[in-house]
């Protein structure tokens, strides 16, 4: 014989107040690419444990400001050359040419074939029409995240849009530091106990593109393994740029892997 049952709702329970997005984790670690040492700093935390995102390395001085976008000629910035000949085949290896320059806390990749061959103020424009011109793109663009010129690097070199106003926010509650200047590191990944973590560049895939728009995986290194993120970029004015997500994200959530397996390797 069955017996009825009283119906009771399920007890809800009150947490505190919500931290202030741009103090969580997740932000910090995927909502904007604040140069390479921040979403390494974010593996850092996922993988043992360990505090918060770094806010942003500085960049060295810019060479001056920006009076505005550059002329076009043929659908290029003005004075724009690149070698665009393999058109949209993949490539099999990193160009030959390929040299690295210091920029927001890092080292990135350039090429005086494949770009960037132009600069005005703080910006390095002109990239190749080419997928490695794509790659080359998505390791610079965002790496200017972490430096006092942000603002004109968002404004130049990420296409516009809700995504680009959001990035712009939230990127605008985070910390500059003057270049030159020093800080307590207490939650970057070379801080801490003992060892050092430290981080570069190690490689790349192209898992989608087109001549409109790319795909790009950065393999990225610590002293804690491998890990990869995701930068889409749209050709747009004549030049590559990063497309943001809706939600203001210039590059995907980071995530350890295990090696280089499907990825070109930068070699050094």
């Amino acid at each position: 014989m069955f017996t009825r049952r009283e119906y009771r709702e399920p007890r809800r329970y009150r947490s505190g107040p919500s931290e202030p997005y741009w103090k969580q984790r997740g932000w910090q670690v995927s909502a904007a690419f604040l140069g390479v040492v921040v979403l390494l700093s974010g593996i850092v935390a996922l993988t043992a444990g360990r505090g918060t995102a770094d806010d942003g390395a500085s960049s060295p001085p810019s060479k001056g400001p920006l009076s505005g976008s550059p002329a076009m000629r043929d659908g290029r910035p003005d004075g724009c050359r690149t070698d665009d000949r393999h058109g949209d085949v993949m490539p099999a290896s990193p160009p030959d040419d390929v040299d690295w320059r210091a920029l927001g806390g890092t080292r990135v990749p350039v090429s005086a074939s494949a770009g960037p061959t132009l600069t005005q103020g703080p910006v390095w424009w002109c990239f190749a029409h080419t997928p490695i011109g794509a790659v080359l793109a998505a390791h610079i663009i965002p790496s200017h995240m972490s430096g006092p010129d942000w603002r004109t690097i968002a404004q130049e070199q990420v296409v516009a849009g809700p995504g680009r106003d959001l990035f712009v926010f939230k990127r605008s509650t985070v910390r500059d530091d003057a270049p030159g200047s020093t800080r307590d590191t207490g939650s970057r990944p070379d801080a801490g106990s003992g060892g050092s973590s430290a981080a570069s560049y190690a490689g790349f895939s192209v898992p989608a593109y087109s001549g409109a728009a790319a795909t790009v995986e950065l393999l990225l290194k610590t002293g804690q393994g491998y890990a990869t993120t995701a930068v889409a970029l749209r050709w747009s004015g004549g030049d590559w740029k990063v497309q943001p997500s809706d939600n203001g994200a210039l590059h995907t959530p980071v995530k350890a892997v295990q090696g280089t397996d499907g990825h070109l390797l930068w070699g050094v």
